[in-house]
């Protein structure tokens, strides 16, 4: 699998919270060749599932979702869009930003930017609040009336790109890159033989509530989940105590929220595989879709593996691409005799 490649077509999609169907179709294409079955539910989330053979196997579901931040046209001023955030949308990152308005076809737009000779000395130092922004599509008022219709979402234009021989850079790595350790996973498990039946599942709208893997999980009823996600990669202006290495591995996540045995798996396999790996305390919300899976209909058993990302929410993600195969082995290893090994 050439991972750079299944990246690029990933992230390429223009995908939003509660608008994913274009990159869940290119999921799917990406699913069907390594699971038995794929479908898509009713949230739209992607469910593809591997059988071991086994009557009366357990299940185990990774996740990974595959919306991304975007933006959400409110209104037309003078040609010019007024928009809101869809998800934590950083505003430094917007003036200036080129975009792409979901109309059919998609329209080119600039975030509007002030030029420095017109600030005031003091606002060229502050974000400006979305709200004080537009988006100019170059077009009069009634055009862009017609062309543009209230509820119109928008993405930052742009796929990824590699950064050095090592990392790749780009948007919607978050989550779109977990998704593609879980194609690269069920790749690795290819010619194994499983005791458990392996479900994936692209979930929808995690950057907005969660609703995606509620539903997903409630349907596939798993006992027991992984949810991949991405954390925040070390930088030189980053608190070395919350950030990850990129080149260390995935994080495990350790705290209540993850099952003490999930974790404790998890480490364990990774040190017989000799997977470099990194621990992240999670005394709270983990802030990813294990939140909402762990207490799916009487609960579920939940694990947390993340990946180190630098710049999360802009769009100039990065990865570490040896990290991603890592979480991929992981996965994988985590996967392998699962059911002789699960705990009584």
């Amino acid at each position: 699998m050439d991972m750079k490649q299944v990246l690029e077509e990933l992230c390429g999609c223009t995908a939003p919270s509660g608008f994913e169907g274009p990159a869940v179709r290119t999921a799917a294409r990406l699913l069907e060749p390594l699971v038995d079955e794929v479908s898509v539910d009713r949230m739209g989330n992607l469910i593809g599932v591997r059988r071991c053979g086994q009557a009366g196997a357990k299940k185990l579901l990774l996740d990974a979702h595959l919306d991304e931040i975007g933006l959400l046209v409110t209104g037309v001023e003078d040609g010019f869009l007024r928009f809101r955030a869809i998800g934590g949308v950083d505003p430094r990152m917007l003036p200036g930003r080129e975009v792409w308005v979901l109309t059919q076809p998609p329209l080119p737009g600039v975030v509007t930017c002030q030029p420095p000779h017109l600030h005031d000395g003091e606002a060229e130092n502050k974000a400006i609040p979305p709200a004080e922004l537009h988006i100019d599509v170059g077009l009069p008022q009634a055009q862009a009336e017609a062309r543009v219709p209230v509820g119109t979402p928008v993405v930052y234009q742009g796929s990824c790109f590699p950064l050095g021989e090592a990392q790749m850079c780009g948007k919607a790595l978050d989550d779109r890159s977990c998704f593609a350790a879980l194609l690269r996973a069920m790749e690795l498990l290819a010619d194994k033989r499983l005791d458990v039946d392996v479900y994936v599942m692209g979930s929808t709208r995690e950057e907005v509530s969660g609703v995606g893997a509620t539903v997903g999980t409630w349907s596939v009823q798993p006992d027991c989940c992984v949810a991949v996600d991405v954390t925040h990669g070390r930088t030189p202006d980053g608190p070395a105590d919350s950030t990850f290495a990129l080149g260390g591995g995935p994080a495990i996540g350790v705290g209540p929220n993850m099952t003490r045995w999930m974790t404790a798996r998890m480490m364990e396999k990774a040190r017989g595989a000799h997977i470099a790996y990194q621990q992240e305390v999670m005394s709270g919300h983990t802030g990813t879709n294990g939140w909402e899976m762990q207490i799916s209909r009487e609960g579920v058993a939940t694990s947390v593996l993340s990946l180190p990302l630098k710049y999360m929410h802009t769009p100039i993600e990065t990865l570490n691409l040896d990290d991603l195969e890592q979480t991929a082995r992981l996965l994988a290893a985590f996967a392998e005799n699962l059911g002789k090994e699960w705990p009584l």
